[in-house]
């Protein structure tokens, strides 16, 4: 079997089958005598930042030569992004293969296309014999397909709003869910948290006698510095001070990120009764690999992609262009998907932009161009309209002085057309 024709395959046979709970993925597992139990790891929930402290943590357990796992989502362009084993995405071979191996399984209990995915994580990941298994929650935590991860740290990176017919219309019920991840004794790092999430967690941490760490209180950042090559700052808490970190990605969150990654990795390496070694941390932060977030991907104009999607990510977008661009004209190409506060994060990117080219990614759940133009008129922004993405970059590019930026956001499908399309976009 071809990759095409096993993405196909699955997605077609599977993704109709969508359903938050646990019995299915729970029944699973029981009948892979439960892999998920076997492992040490970390577990990563969050509003924005989850993904991008996932492969921080990635990037530290690599440095430290331990056999590593991540399995986050979505993917960018290739499914395979989804499972990796030692910083390379998954074998299509070993993916067919573990996919063969559960069919059986995974049919008689109708799994979704999300469950699919994380069943062969956990599989692949304890075959493996991986010495840290990272996990990416999907959707929320409590309910979440990878809530059954028997980790040894727990994360919850931020809390704000986003996925509210699932996970609820306030940050309280938000908190709750992300919560539902932490397991018995077993520690939970936090990084920057309201203090009305954090009660919401608190609260469930104390019973179940977790252990928290939270940035501000027990870990510490200053002096935070941003340029194109990357975020510099200092680290501080009681087991290790560092001093002018920098982290190849770009943006004053990235430095909360790899905070609580660091934090988190530490725990990680006390607990498995490893020692902890500044200089690998320092090598490890140059060498993350993440795509898609504050990516600058061409100069002359400096093209970036970023995958920001909702409230919270399109204001941390927004401070960072303001404090790594100051003065610089922003050519803005935009396609959110129609689940978002389309108002305010437009209201966010009108407050910055020169022009924006609206246009509509390829995703069934993509905003339509009309109800994004209407709140652009609202606030009385230039604005060009264009069918598709790439169209629409070409366009920016084109007016766009050699100084300029070209920022293309909105979406994680957004800026995977683009990075799909890359070397024909800039030969």
């Amino acid at each position: 079997m071809k990759y095409q024709e096993f993405l196909d395959y699955i997605y077609q046979r599977h993704s109709g089958n969508v359903k938050l709970g646990l019995d299915r993925m729970l029944n699973i597992l029981e009948s892979m005598d439960f892999p998920n139990k076997k492992m040490k790891g970390i577990h990563i929930a969050g509003t924005n930042g989850k993904g991008s402290t996932a492969a921080i943590c990635e990037a530290l357990s690599l440095q430290y030569a331990l056999k590593t796992g991540l399995n986050t989502s979505p993917h960018l362009v290739d499914y395979r992004e989804r499972i990796r084993l030692n910083g390379q995405n998954i074998e299509l071979k070993e993916l067919i293969s573990t996919y063969h191996k559960l069919e059986l399984i995974l049919e008689k209990n109708e799994a979704s296309f999300f469950e699919i995915t994380t069943a062969m994580a956990f599989d692949i990941f304890y075959s493996n014999k991986v010495d840290n298994a990272i996990f990416e929650v999907g959707l929320g935590g409590r309910l979440d397909g990878t809530n059954p991860f028997a980790s040894t740290v727990s994360v919850i990176t931020t809390i704000s709003f986003d996925h509210t017919k699932s996970l609820g219309n306030s940050i309280e019920k938000i908190a709750f869910e992300k919560a539902g991840i932490i397991k018995d004794n077993t520690p939970v790092i936090l990084g920057k948290i309201t203090k009305k999430a954090k009660d919401i967690i608190r609260k469930r941490a104390q019973e179940l006698n977790a252990p928290i760490l939270e940035l501000g209180k027990d870990f510490l950042i200053s002096n935070i510095r941003i340029n194109e090559s990357g975020t510099t700052f200092s680290y501080h808490s009681s087991q290790i001070d560092l001093e002018n970190i920098t982290v190849n990605l770009l943006g004053k969150h990235q430095a909360y990120n790899a905070a609580t990654a660091i934090t988190a990795f530490i725990t990680f390496l006390q607990k498995t009764n490893r020692i902890i070694d500044k200089q690998n941390i320092y090598k490890a932060l140059l060498k993350i690999n993440w795509q898609g977030r504050m990516q600058i991907i061409s100069q002359k104009p400096t093209v970036i992609i970023d995958g920001a999607h909702n409230e919270e990510g399109i204001k941390a977008l927004k401070n960072n262009l303001i404090n790594i661009f100051p003065d610089k004209k922003i050519f803005f190409v935009l396609a959110i998907l129609r689940d978002k506060n389309l108002k305010t994060i437009i209201k966010d990117i009108c407050s910055l932009s020169y022009k924006i080219y609206i246009t509509k990614n390829k995703s069934a759940r993509a905003a339509e161009i009309e109800d994004q133009v209407k709140f652009a008129e609202l606030y009385d922004q230039t604005y060009e309209i264009h069918k598709d993405v790439i169209t629409a970059v070409k366009k920016a590019i084109s007016d766009a002085d050699s100084d300029a930026i070209v920022m293309i956001s909105g979406s994680l499908y957004t800026i995977s057309e683009v990075i799909k399309e890359k070397k024909s976009l800039f030969k």
